[in-house]
């Protein structure tokens, strides 16, 4: 009876896991809420289809030459002021683009935005490390992503539900929730010491200490490959593909990005439990090579049935390797250490895959064809699986024969190559 008590506490979490992962679906569901509507508030300025776009791209673009400044605000102020100063940038430069007047404001806004974004979304990864237990890091990966994805779902429908107050409206209704978010994690984290940053005696892990780290240069190209299939290919062609290749309409298309969307919430958490019992590489394995499989599927389709199940099967393997991936780069890192720009880096490589993917794939549909597109992003997938095959194990197990061959990071008794 006494090892099923200790089994109990070992899995209890922290209650700030549950204050950010509320604060990330809040996060989330306020981005899904503004995304719909905003390119069309940049159409009432008068301006092209094209200079409407960019004011997402602008955001994407200034997230990612963020990225490396929020990495060293990190190192220097740590996780916790950096993700509240993130967060509230973001609330004010979405609030005030309620009010803008000009095209240019817009543009200025949301720039600023994708600023505070990376600030955030660095920061978080970072404070996700330092509160999640060493024994329940996939887990903890797992219900961080289910919220960001719950959050991205259901903000599209929050939306439509708001559409009659006005095409402003979602911007100052996102800017406030942002800032009741930021203060609920002030007030959660003010006196937490897993909140708290790391000590500036401790151990610096920095990217020239992880680079010759083989698991994180395999997290790294994983990543590139998540941000390439997940959030490139998937938003830029996944639309086209359906209304263009299978002929069908615009709602079809929204419940392919729905289905594939399901599929990844039903695998993300329990991967996350997995990879806590068997290790990081073979689920990681795994979700990479069934994805990249079922990406090559989703582009020889050539009916809708065969697409939809494609479709899910993409999702759910995206899941499955999302968890462990995260828990990875944790196992590499540990919790006490200072690592912002390690974890900068790494957070790079999806935006950097979700930007070039996005143009390459549009590039490879039109001169190519919709299947070379796919293909090629399920290549890149594969590639990734690959790159895994010859990485060492991150989890430390307490099994002998799942121990990894060296110790990684400074709380597993060794040092960094």
């Amino acid at each position: 009876m006494s090892s099923v008590t200790e089994d109990d506490c070992k899995q209890r979490l922290p209650g700030e896991v549950w204050v950010l992962i509320t604060a990330n679906a809040v996060i989330a569901l306020g981005y899904g809420v503004v995304s719909p509507v905003l390119p069309q508030y940049a159409r009432n300025f008068g301006v092209s289809i094209s200079a409407a776009t960019f004011v997402i791209t602008a955001f994407a673009l200034m997230r990612l030459c963020a990225a490396p400044a929020s990495g060293l605000f990190v190192q220097k102020l740590g996780e916790r002021r950096v993700y509240l100063s993130g967060l509230l940038i973001v609330a004010v430069s979405t609030g005030v683009c309620a009010f803008a007047q000009t095209y240019w404001q817009l543009l200025l806004f949301r720039s600023l935005g994708g600023f505070g974004s990376a600030m955030f979304t660095v920061s978080s990864l970072g404070l996700m490390i330092r509160i999640s237990p060493p024994d329940a890091r996939g887990r903890v990966a797992g219900m961080f992503s289910s919220a960001f994805l719950v959050g991205s779902v259901g903000g599209p429908v929050l939306g439509a539900l708001t559409a009659g107050l006005g095409l402003s409206a979602p911007f100052a209704i996102y800017g406030v929730a942002l800032v009741v978010a930021a203060g609920v994690v002030w007030v959660s984290l003010r006196h937490s010491p897993l909140g708290a940053p790391a000590d500036h005696s401790g151990p610096t892990v920095t990217v020239r200490d992880v680079l010759g780290n083989r698991a994180y240069l395999a997290a790294l190209f994983s990543n590139f490959a998540t941000g390439w299939s997940v959030f490139g290919l998937r938003i830029a062609l996944v639309p086209l593909f359906v209304t263009e290749v299978l002929h069908r309409g615009p709602r079809m298309a929204g419940l392919a990005l729905a289905v594939f969307a399901i599929g990844n919430v039903s695998a993300v958490i329990p991967s996350g439990y997995l990879s806590d019992r068997v290790g990081r590489r073979v689920p990681l394995i795994t979700g990479l090579a069934i994805s990249g499989v079922a990406t090559l599927l989703v582009g020889l389709a050539s009916s809708l049935t065969l697409f939809m199940a494609a479709a899910f099967v993409a999702g759910a393997a995206a899941g499955v390797f999302t968890s462990p991936q995260q828990a990875a780069v944790a196992d590499i890192i540990g919790s006490k250490a200072r690592a912002g720009t390690a974890v900068a880096t790494y957070q790079m490589m999806s935006d950097v895959g979700a930007i070039a993917g996005s143009l390459v794939v549009g590039q490879i549909a039109q001169y190519l064809s919709f299947g070379s597109a796919f293909v090629i992003s399920g290549v890149i997938l594969l590639i990734a699986a690959l790159g895994w095959a010859f990485a060492p194990e991150t989890r430390q197990m307490t099994s002998q024969a799942h121990t990894p061959a060296r110790p990684l990071g400074p709380e597993a008794g060794g040092e960094l190559p």
